[in-house]
Order: C-alpha cells, then structure tokens, then sequence
C-alpha cells in the first residue's frame, strides 16, 4: 500500500477533471426526467423554486471550498467539521453522507440498467444492473487520474446535451425554429397562472429541487486528490455553481414554455420529456433513442462519481478511527479498494432492493438519502460557522462565503425549511419516516465507536511503550 499525502491518497486529479466530478454528481436523471415531479407541484413557478435551491447550492459551494482551501485533506468537508466543530459532528455528518451516496448510487445504476430496456426491452433488469456496477467499479479501483478522466467524458456528454437543449430552447422561445413561430413565455401564465397550486405548491416543490442539487459540495471531496488544491477548489467550486444554476433555472424556464406545465408534470418516460420533444420538433431523427442515450450516460456519470464519493467518505471515517482500519488501505495507483468495496456492498443492497420491490423499498431508500443528505448540508453550515469563529484573527481563505455569518444562518434556515416541508411531500413522504430512525442509529452507535476507537489506541500506545522498553534493554 502506498504511502501518499493525504492517508495515501495521491494527488492526480487537474482542475477540468474536478469541475466535472461535481456536475457528474450533481446532474443526474433528476434534470432530465424528474424535474416533472418538481412542475407538477409548482407549475410554472418551478423556475423560481430551482433559482432559490440554486442559491443554497451557492452557499454550500462556498461554505465547503472556503474551509477545504485551508485543510485539503482526506475526507473533505466532513474531516474539518470534526476539527472545528467536533468528533460527534464529523461522525455523523460522514455516515450521513455515506448512506446517501450510497443509496443515490444505487439508484443510478437500476435507472442506468431500465434505460437500456428502452432498446432491448428483453434483457433482464438484474443482469443490466451488474454490468454496470462492474464497469464503474473498475473504473473506481484504476488510478485516481483514470477516473477522472472517465468522468470527464461521461459528464461532457450530459453537459453537451444540455447547452444544444439550451440554445434550441432560447432560439425557439425567442425567435422561433424552421417552420414554427416563436412559443414566448406565455404558457408560464396558462392554465391556471403562474403558480397554480399557490404558496404550498411552491413550497413542496423546494424539497425535490434541494435535493436535485445534491452533490454540489463534491468539489470538496476532491480537494485531497487535486493537484492544486488552493488554486482548482475555488475555481471549481465558482463554475460548477454558475452551471447548475443556469442548467437547472433556465432548463425548467424552457421545459414549461413550449410544453404546457400540465403536460410536462405528466411525463412518464423518455420518448415523453421535453427534451424529446424539443429535438423531435427540429427534425432531430430519432431523438428519443439519441436522448436515451444521454439519460443513460447521465446515470452512469452520476453512479461513477457518487461511488467516488462513498469510498472517499468511508476512507476518511477509517483514517480517524471511526470505521474498520482495512477502510484507509490504499494502492499504490491512489484507490482506496477496500472503501470502494465497502461501498459497492451498499450499492447491491440499494440495488436490488430497488429492483426487486421499486414500489416499496425504493421510496423508503430514497428518503434515507434525502433526510441524511440534508443533514450533511446542515452541518456542514455548523461547521463553517465553528471554522469561521476558531480563525477569526487568522489571514482568511483563498475563497469565502459571502456575507457570513448571515449567510449560513439563513442557509440552515432554509435546509430546515426543506426538512420540514419533505414531511408533507409525497415524493419524500419516507424521509422523516426512515430518515430520522437513521440519523439516531448513527447518533446511538457514537458512544461505543468511540470506546473502541479509545480502547484500540490505548492498546497501540502500550504496545509503543513495550517496544522502546524493549529497545532501551538491549
């Protein structure tokens, strides 16, 4: 096993490669398919819902970019809460963060595998499902800089698609396409205007599209593989909030102006998203078969990097003593195998469970992910604000978030008010169901990891004494 800066982990990773891996994880199937679920409760208010969710990325962008810059070590994000805010708050922000990308991961790839039935409707779902769960565990398990290249060109391929949706969408908007006049902005106040559900509508609709940013605070998982930490984490971090607020506010924007926002709510599958129809509107040929194509590289892109994410977060518990040691086991090309394994386990669980009961299991997965997901986002919050009073009279990071404290105060406001508002949400009716038991589980198992971790280091020091004592006789 090497021996490499940051618990053996190598720095590899450029700064387009980290770029990348936080769009890869960020923009997923959500944006293509289940953004629907997001205009259905908000209608064409849904712009206004990813605008806000835009501005919470933001702050948590920059939360976690300003406190890596300082510490770019293993374990991101979650290694300085433990610093700054304390071991209980590190513990649990980490484990809530595993079980999220761990369950996210599990889920891309189940999607991944029912988009190739889209062309093969014959190949059984479980065979799809290993097939890719081998290559983006191969992928994982390479050199650190292979991955991020791989990453780099799955991501491509989705970002590609979206700015051509983009462009399309603005020209046929505002100008028109071939043969069809300009569609305008009126269907954002048809069929019941702007906000047809009203404020509540709005409100639910807040959760879905929180959560579809989820992944933006990846950038700081990266920061212990960057080549150049202090110059590619802020840089990062800059872009990748700039894109997904222009990918997810003006996709939406578009999505409810050509197609009327109690169509788009209603779409159930491929061949009926928007995008499918903006392609098919233009003369694309066979533009569901083409947006398949990119739907299903968006959830291999997603699965890749969440997997990257997982056993990164595993590696970091194991570095500090609150996970199996084999955990910060590392090669010698930078993977952390075990961690990746440890990982994948998870991965089969929430696959299968996901394919062999999707009505049941996979609702009450998804609200583990998304109640633990966002109480990673809420402590990572707590922790800026320990970071920012412990280094108050030291020179301040290369990249700050504006405005704060404030800022993070009222981000933690608003990751409650998501919290609050996904026990009222059919989409995430489990999340407080199965999500609050977890986050206890996690909170009760605290006490004796640490007393075994305590035990485990008072055993090694006596084994230090023994040997110097032995030394010292002969």
């Amino acid at each position: 096993m090497a021996n490499g800066t940051s618990g053996g982990l190598l720095r590899q990773l450029s700064s387009r490669q980290i770029g990348m891996i936080s769009l890869g994880g960020t923009i997923g199937t959500g944006l293509f398919l289940g953004s629907s679920l997001a205009i259905s409760t908000a209608g064409p208010a849904v712009v206004l819902v990813y605008l806000v969710g835009a501005l919470a990325a933001v702050a948590v962008a920059y939360a976690v970019a300003e406190m890596v810059v300082v510490h770019p070590d293993a374990g991101g994000f979650g290694a300085v809460a433990a610093r700054y805010a304390g071991p209980l708050t590190g513990y649990v922000q980490r484990w809530c963060y595993w079980a999220t990308q761990v369950i996210t991961v599990g889920g891309e790839v189940v999607a991944a595998g029912l988009y190739v039935r889209y062309w093969w409707p014959q190949v059984p779902l479980w065979s799809a499902v290993c097939l890719f769960s081998l290559v983006i565990l191969a992928v994982n398990f390479a050199a650190v800089r292979l991955f991020g290249e791989v990453e780099y060109w799955l991501a491509m391929i989705k970002v590609t698609a979206l700015v051509v949706f983009l462009v399309l969408g603005v020209l046929y908007v505002v100008f028109g396409l071939p043969g069809r006049d300009a569609v305008g902005l009126s269907a954002w106040t048809d069929h019941g205007g702007f906000a047809p559900n009203g404020l509540a509508g709005v409100v639910l609709a807040i959760t879905v599209a929180t959560f579809s940013y989820g992944g933006v605070e990846s950038v700081a998982m990266t920061a212990a593989e960057s080549r150049n930490p202090a110059r590619d984490i802020p840089r990062a971090a800059r872009r990748v909030v700039l894109r997904l607020a222009l990918f997810y506010v003006l996709a939406t924007g578009i999505i409810v102006a050509i197609v009327p926002w109690t169509e788009a709510a209603a779409v159930d599958g491929v061949a009926e998203s928007p995008f499918v129809r903006l392609f098919a509107a233009i003369g694309i040929p066979a533009a569901a078969g083409l947006m398949n194509l990119v739907i299903l590289t968006a959830a291999l892109s997603a699965a890749n990097t969440t997997l990257y994410l997982a056993s990164r977060t595993a590696h970091s518990l194991a570095l500090d003593g609150y996970a199996p040691r084999r955990l910060a086991a590392v090669t010698d090309r930078g993977s952390p195998v075990n961690a990746v394994l440890a990982s994948t386990a998870g991965l089969a669980v929430a696959a299968v469970a996901a394919a062999l009961s999707p009505d049941t299991a996979f609702p009450v997965l998804l609200g583990i992910a998304m109640f633990s997901g966002m109480t990673a986002w809420l402590l990572i919050f707590v922790a800026h604000l320990a970071f920012r009073r412990a280094r108050a009279d030291l020179p301040p990071s290369a990249v700050r978030l504006p405005a704060a404290p404030v800022t993070a105060v009222l981000s933690m406001l608003y990751v409650v008010l998501v919290l609050v508002a996904s026990a009222f949400s059919a989409a995430f009716g489990p999340a407080w169901r199965v999500g609050v038991p977890f986050v206890l589980l996690v909170l009760a198992s605290y006490p004796l990891v640490r007393a075994r971790r305590a035990a485990r280091e008072d055993r090694a020091a006596r084994e230090r004494r023994g040997a110097e004592g032995y030394t010292d006789s002969v």
